[in-house]
């Protein structure tokens, strides 16, 4: 039901299920708007979104009682410590241990939200997912319009029609360097953007 009032408040399709990998996947996305990862969550096919967990910052989502029951309860996020990163508090353990129960992820490489619309540089979390976990797909997912749809700062969504685009997986190459894996990352998904 949920999932289904978002599609109609966002207007996106949902994605085909043969369009998308069998099993754990890791879902990368632009970041413009609180609305992100539940636009992409409900785009998902039935089988796909049962398994998906949105990585989210610990700091936002344990602020409130509505956000703490939303990510744990709704969404069952996998809420992350970005502000106090310590080896006790390593971001990364927490979305191996969900890919390895068999959960798939949605990340936003970017680290927060672009006020200008525009992807910026990735943060290096999606080099050390991939370096930790190579077997998994990484899907390009670009989301269009959802800036506008409820921007930074907002609190009400305005209904537009906004869009998820996927593309093939990718996977880090054997002795891929850092930097050429996220800048090749980052082209896959501004590849999205003019589509």
């Amino acid at each position: 039901v949920l999932a289904g009032f978002i599609r109609l408040l966002s207007g996106v399709r949902r994605i085909r299920a043969e369009d998308l990998p069998v099993g754990p996947t890791v879902f990368f996305a632009n970041h413009s708007s609180h609305l992100d990862f539940a636009v992409i969550w409900a785009a998902l096919p039935d089988h796909q979104r049962a398994i998906t967990r949105p990585v989210a910052g610990r700091d936002y989502w344990e602020k409130t009682a509505l956000r703490r029951w939303l990510a744990q309860k709704v969404f069952h996020a996998v809420l992350i410590e970005r502000q106090k990163v310590t080896v006790a508090a390593n971001p990364l353990e927490a979305m191996l241990t969900a890919l390895d129960g068999g959960s798939s992820l949605i990340v936003f490489p970017e680290g927060t939200r672009s006020l200008d619309g525009l992807v910026h540089e990735f943060k290096a979390g999606l080099y050390h997912l991939a370096r930790g976990r190579p077997a998994i797909p990484l899907v390009p997912t670009c989301l269009d319009n959802l800036n506008r749809l409820l921007p930074k700062g907002e609190f009400i969504a305005v209904p537009l029609i906004a869009s998820v685009k996927m593309t093939a997986p990718i996977h880090l190459e054997a002795g891929e360097a850092k930097p050429a894996f996220l800048a090749r990352a980052r082209e896959a998904l501004l590849g999205l953007t003019n589509r």
